[in-house]
């Protein structure tokens, strides 16, 4: 039977990422990165790694709260800035969605207004990417990524995304590495999209067994192995993957039809060294 293994080595993890940040940004030609801090585990994360890369005076971090932020990231978010001697500024989004909300056609729903606030963040992050000459660090992870947990051109609207690649548990094996308080790291994540909001309680399913999932689709292991591994129901398995399938256009640009001999994000692709 095959194995499911979320093992890291965070310092070999560290090391790589430090490495892609501080080579990306110099190769962009840009001074530093604006990574928008929410008082959670990612982006907690990425912000540290952003500085032991860059330094402080080239890691600019902008919190964003509205109405509906929990207190306790207001906290978290304090105490890192604090932890960590990070730049930050603080802008509150609530006037600003509101106004996009009156302005709106037809009136939001509650999900479509929560992605009115992810995008109303983006706008602020690349405002202040523009003015400081950096770029929009992401703060994403590899299971949001993978089903499709973000707003399109909203949190997933950023010039990289530095822990793309590790699942949330491994995330949090990083976290433990980089010494952030332990509070931050087992508190349930939120996006404080609306009162109450739970990220597992939205996906429907705990980090843990939702990382081993995609770690088993990963290695291309069937449903029905999967769920034998991890003692679920196949009918979870098959739903995980529904919906990475689902979501597979919120992780590439839009689709162009091929007509010119390299097509760009189809076979003309980045970095290209020489034309």
């Amino acid at each position: 039977m095959s194995i499911i293994n979320l093992s890291i080595n965070p310092e070999e993890v560290t090391t790589i990422i430090r490495d892609f940040i501080k080579t990306y940004v110099h190769n962009a030609g840009c001074r530093g990165v604006v990574v928008g801090l929410s008082g959670g585990v990612d982006s907690t994360v990425v912000a540290v790694l952003c500085k032991k890369a860059l330094g402080k005076k080239n890691t600019y971090c902008l919190f964003m709260p509205d109405d509906t932020t929990p207190e306790n990231d207001i906290k978290h978010k304090n105490m890192i800035v604090k932890k960590f001697d990070l730049q930050c500024k603080e802008i509150n989004i609530t006037s600003v969605v509101n106004k996009i909300r009156m302005l709106c056609p037809k009136k939001p729903d509650r999900l479509t207004l929560a992605n009115i606030k992810a995008r109303a963040r983006m706008l602020m992050l690349f405002e202040y990417a523009n003015m400081t000459k950096s770029l929009v660090c992401g703060t994403s992870n590899k299971s949001e990524m993978l089903i499709g947990y973000f707003t399109k051109y909203g949190d997933g609207g950023v010039d990289i995304q530095p822990i793309g690649d590790l699942y949330k548990t491994q995330v949090c094996m990083v976290a433990k590495y980089l010494n952030i308080p332990e509070e931050i790291i087992s508190k349930p994540p939120t996006a404080g999209l609306w009162k109450g909001q739970t990220d597992e309680g939205e996906i429907g399913i705990e980090y843990k067994t939702l990382d081993k999932i995609l770690c088993g689709l990963e290695q291309k292991l069937e449903n029905e192995e999967i769920a034998d591994i991890l003692g679920i129901k196949k009918s979870d398995v098959e739903r995980i993957r529904s919906m990475r399938i689902k979501s597979q256009h919120k992780r590439r640009s839009p689709l162009i039809p091929k007509i010119g001999v390299r097509t760009p994000g189809l076979d003309w692709r980045s970095p290209v060294l020489n034309g």
